[in-house]
């Protein structure tokens, strides 16, 4: 049987469905992509082959369905509208919502009419809204009634916007506002998407990163970068088959429609990567309103959800609920995670509790990547635990020294850069930005790590999160990783403090689990058999409330530095 490297090395040579080809990189001299030759060119081309999925279930939300023939012919209709009010090729159009399922109405009309999908933060406030609808330039914006209640104080200072539409709406809304529900009565009952020219390198969409420092920065994301993440997906799933000897036999019945759960906000890349990948595919998307771990492993029995992707802490929480049984390795094939570091031993206990018949998966990606360009999953994953896997096909992967720029060798850690058609072009107006995180064509992650003489990739930290005790480093994703093995941690993030005689302290902030009464000492003992003692935390802090985290999952480490040196 072979290995999952060597499925994809078939399934990308010269003839098959994923065959690459080489193209020059636009906007760069000399450069040179490795692309799928077989791939769609546009988002506009994904959407019209839904065609053939007709009446099957594009998105399942809380028992409210969207079929991939309602959807296609919502967004023929709202294309339509679009283009009847002014709305051209390059200009923005903003959604901001929840995952509801007119989020994907909304994101792909824009993209099927040659405009640009602005997807806003759903957690952000009034005024960070206005910031990122003034950066972008929207002149439409479509939100749900909780966001457009907070946008609605600042709409004068969005001259550029020349239609609101609200759906989901609670309240009277203005003459100005159109509501959804309305539009979508003057929709034809059948339409079609307008014709228009698009390019594989138009601008498909612009989104903003979580801004956990300073203003966040519009990665501008192509056509072609999300297809081929699209591509991407496809072909893990495919070499995953293939590797663990699942093979269609001649005369099989058709397989049943995969669902896929996904927690991650549309607004994230992780969500928007499964929004991207359903109608690819033909698969049904189920998600919920928020997160309730009842409310999901319900979601999850009732549709049939044969594999599905929520950040590591939710995770969590599905392996330790009492109702895990439920969740037969028969039909539920794959859990993926990610948007925060997947510590290690959630990927061990997935072997462990599932007997090895759930593959995990983990995607290392950031929205400047269109998320993964490093995939480790099924046997490798269960193999390399602390890895995030290898590069997909096209994307290329570089070791650098932070401080001069110089390449390292295999086994060395440097700042890990990245390169390939996955990769935006830069920022949408800020040029400053752009120059600081780009060298000819290469990003410049912001992550520390380093690759193995087996060629998986290892993230060790954020450059920023680095602890330097006493002139030694320490990484705090690997003293979480080793915390996280206590039964008694159910959270936990490391932060450097401040200190006099050794430059910064390392100090752990732990939410104990319910009726545990583990101390200081347990934990410093706990690390310290796993650790060097210099990656010992020499103070932990314990909270009784949850860890602060942004939408994606992410612990909010100077919101805790703050809290911390503010005692």
């Amino acid at each position: 049987m072979p290995t999952r490297a060597e499925a994809i090395a078939l399934l990308t040579s010269p003839g098959q469905p994923f065959a690459l080809t080489e193209i020059d990189e636009p906007n760069r001299p000399g450069g040179r992509w490795r692309v799928y030759e077989h791939a769609p060119a546009t988002m506009a081309d994904v959407l019209r082959g839904t065609a053939a999925h007709g009446d099957t279930d594009y998105i399942v939300f809380e028992g409210e369905r969207l079929t991939y023939a309602e959807h296609l012919n919502l967004c023929a209709g709202l294309a339509g509208y679009l283009a009847s009010i002014g709305v051209e090729a390059g200009d923005r159009v903003a959604v901001g919502m929840r995952n509801y399922p007119e989020f994907a109405v909304g994101f792909w009309s824009a993209m099927a009419m040659g405009a640009v999908s602005v997807p806003l933060n759903a957690w952000w406030t009034g005024p960070e809204m206005v910031y990122a609808l003034q950066d972008s330039g929207a002149k439409v914006l479509f939100l749900d009634d909780e966001r457009y209640q907070r946008l609605a104080p600042h709409l004068d200072e969005l001259p550029d916007v020349i239609a609101t539409i609200v759906c989901r709406s609670r309240a009277g809304l203005p003459d100005s506002v159109t509501t959804w529900e309305t539009l979508c009565a003057t929709f034809p009952a059948e339409t079609s998407l307008p014709d228009v020219s698009i390019a594989p390198d138009d601008l498909a969409s612009i989104m903003y990163t979580s801004g956990t420092t300073g203003f966040p920065k519009g990665a501008m994301q192509s056509h072609r970068n999300h297809i081929t993440n699209i591509f991407n997906s496809i072909l893990s799933g495919a070499a995953g088959a293939i590797a663990a000897g699942v093979t269609p036999a001649a005369g099989d019945a058709p397989p049943r429609q995969q669902a896929f759960f996904s927690m991650f906000p549309f607004f994230h890349i992780g969500g928007m990567s499964a929004l991207n990948l359903a109608p690819a595919t033909g698969m049904r998307l189920v998600t919920l309103y928020k997160w309730d771990l009842d409310k999901a492993i319900d979601a999850l029995v009732a549709e049939h959800v044969t594999s599905m992707a929520v950040v590591p802490m939710l995770y969590r929480q599905i392996l330790d609920s009492a109702r895990v049984h439920e969740l037969s390795p028969d039909v539920l094939g794959g859990i993926a995670s990610g948007g925060a570091p997947v510590p290690p031993d959630l990927i061990t206990r997935t072997e462990s509790q599932f007997d090895a018949k759930v593959a995990p998966a983990n995607a290392y990606g950031l929205t400047e990547t269109t998320s993964g360009v490093v995939t480790n999953a099924g046997g490798d994953y269960f193999a390399h635990p602390d890895s995030v896997g290898r590069p997909v096909p096209g994307a290329d992967i570089r070791i650098v020294r932070p401080d001069d720029g110089e390449d390292q060798p295999n086994g060395e850690i440097g700042e890990i850069w990245v390169h390939g058609p996955n990769v935006v072009s830069g920022y949408w107006n800020n040029e400053a930005a752009t120059a600081a995180s780009f060298t000819d064509g290469w990003f410049h992650t912001g992550d520390l790590g380093y690759v193995g003489d087996d060629g998986f990739v290892y993230v060790v930290d954020r450059l920023k999160d680095v602890v330097i005790r006493g002139g030694e480093n320490v990484y705090c994703a690997e003293v979480e990783a080793a915390l996280f093995l206590h039964p008694d941690v159910a959270d936990v993030a490391v932060i450097g403090l401040p200190d006099q005689s050794l430059g910064e302290e390392v100090v752990a902030v732990v939410e104990r689990r319910a009726g545990s009464d583990i101390d200081a000492v347990d934990l410093q003992r706990f690390a310290a058999e796993r650790l060097a003692r210099f990656k010992v935390p020499s103070t932990v802090v314990f909270r009784d409330k949850p860890l602060p985290r942004n939408a994606t999952g992410k612990i909010l480490k100077r919101d805790l530095r703050d809290e911390l040196v503010a005692k």
